[in-house]
């Protein structure tokens, strides 16, 4: 059950928002244990046969979890080799048994026949998620009671599928508050306005442009070689494409989690307004950033014992966050790609810091221009069916693949033509809408901490905007039709 769907605007939501407000005017209790009861229907939606091993995953960490009041190592080594064991044999296995197929096949040895393994959906995510909680049970900064609290926290809905990865204390915490068992209409509002919002850059820029970008990895995945035009053209649909599908699917997640009167973290903070590559990653993706940070890159020494050490603890952290993201070898090099880029990062600031101040505008502008240009670059790799078509669509994007047919202006709209079934106008029109968001737009975010404040959020919620926000919705539920998952449920 996707968010931007009929299923889930007309039907689910509306019952679950209902149902939860109104069981908890009787008992608190009864309504979390009916929002998490709703968070698993949601999700057997999705794939039935997958909710067994999630229900599986849940009853052993709770269990763990307890056993781990005593501060036991072992226990808690046990749990986290589990963890990553059952994650590696779904998301892995068939990964490791075709490398294998490749060595046998060159030295003549019969090949291992392929598992055929489904990926069940969500699973990194609550994997990651309950890590971080036989963490904080074995630092003593958690304790869970109660079943039924443990299992809303691990499949409450609006967070279980793409994220955010969260701990314990900044979700339950909240539920022990009295305040949000009744209707908080100031909240309600925001919750609205998050919502249509991710709708419209889901369903009106990343899809249309997910559309091209398709084209032009279906066409390199062939063996084809695009133009220099095309390349370009397809790969800066992608770009946008991710970046509202995944800043899309993140404002929905905090407007129906706010709607139920509960603040998720913020998981995406206009990254491509990021100066930098480590800026990059404070800003994309944040509670994975923030998880792969404090339970890899830091246990494995961080910044302690050297630039040398600390480099090659940043490049094993992005290497193994690329690995997350899929099974596949270009994921791994999208990953070390970024670990270079980091470790560029950190020696460039460490060669000028004190020497130069570099405060300028024009200087802020070629940073940010430079970021994105790997940032798109990169994008290529973790986007590629396979390293042939990555490495096809990096020679169209340096002029040495396809030629373009006829003189620039009207190659150029041959090109896009290819690229858009809308034609090469909306095409061009989309990914310059899209930039002009990305790169200048205030952060949405930024609302909701207004929403705390009390700002400017009366001017955003007046009765005047109602039918503003109303028309987008309109719009974006015609649309539903032509809807798809949201690019990270299959991570």
């Amino acid at each position: 059950m996707l968010f931007n769907s009929y299923e889930f605007v007309f039907i689910f939501f509306p019952v679950v928002f209902i149902g939860f407000f109104l069981i908890a005017k009787k008992n608190h209790s009864y309504a979390e244990i009916f929002l998490a009861l709703a968070s698993l229907c949601f999700y057997g939606w999705w794939s039935l046969q997958a909710l067994p091993l999630l229900l599986g995953s849940i009853v052993f960490n709770y269990l763990i979890g307890k056993k781990l009041r005593g501060g036991s190592v072992y226990v808690f080594y046990f749990g986290l080799i589990a963890n990553l064991a059952v994650l590696g044999f779904f998301k892995y296995a068939d990964f490791f048994v075709s490398n294998i197929n490749y060595m046998f096949d060159s030295m003549g040895i019969r090949r291992i026949a392929a598992l055929n393994i489904i990926l069940p959906i969500g699973i990194s995510f609550y994997t990651f998620t309950q890590i971080a909680f036989l963490v904080d049970c074995w630092k003593g900064k958690v304790k869970e009671q109660f079943f039924f609290r443990y299992l809303l926290f691990v499949t409450y809905f609006p967070h279980l599928i793409a994220g955010p990865i969260i701990h314990h204390a900044q979700i339950m915490s909240q539920f022990a508050n009295s305040q949000i068992y009744r209707v908080d209409y100031k909240k309600l509002s925001i919750a609205i306005i998050f919502v249509v919002i991710g709708m419209a850059k889901k369903i009106l820029l990343a899809d249309p442009l997910g559309e091209s970008s398709d084209i032009l990895f279906g066409v390199a995945r062939e063996g084809v070689a695009p133009s220099m035009i095309m390349s370009w053209l397809g790969v800066l649909a992608y770009t946008f494409q991710i970046y509202f599908d995944f800043s899309g699917y993140s404002d929905m997640a905090i407007g129906i989690s706010l709607a139920l009167g509960i603040y998720l973290p913020i998981n995406f903070n206009s990254p491509y307004q990021a100066t930098n590559i480590i800026d990059f990653w404070r800003r994309w993706h944040i509670s994975l950033s923030v998880f792969l940070r404090d339970y890899l890159y830091i246990p494995l020494g961080g910044n302690r014992f050297g630039n040398f050490r600390r480099y090659i603890n940043l490049f094993i952290t992005m290497l193994l966050g690329g690995l997350w993201h899929g099974a596949n070898w270009t994921f791994v090099l999208w990953g070390a790609a970024h670990g270079l880029f980091l470790i560029i990062n950190h020696r460039c600031e460490s060669f000028f810091s004190g020497k130069l101040a570099f405060q300028s505008c024009w200087w802020i502008f070629f940073s940010r221009v430079i970021t994105f240009l790997a940032v798109a670059s990169a994008w290529v790799l973790f986007r590629a069916d396979n390293l042939s078509a990555a490495i096809t669509i990096y020679e169209g994007m340096l002029g040495f693949g396809g030629k373009t047919e006829g003189a620039f202006f009207h190659g150029f709209l041959a090109d896009a033509r290819r690229l858009s079934p809308d034609g090469p106008i909306w095409l061009v029109g989309t990914i310059f809408i899209a930039a002009l968001i990305a790169f200048f737009a205030p952060n949405l975010n930024g609302l909701l901490h207004s929403a705390r404040n009390s700002s400017i959020v009366q001017k955003l919620t007046h009765w005047g905007f109602a039918p503003v926000f109303a028309g987008i919705f309109f719009l974006c539920i015609l649309r539903f039709a032509k809807n798809s998952p949201f690019l990270y449920f299959q991570f």
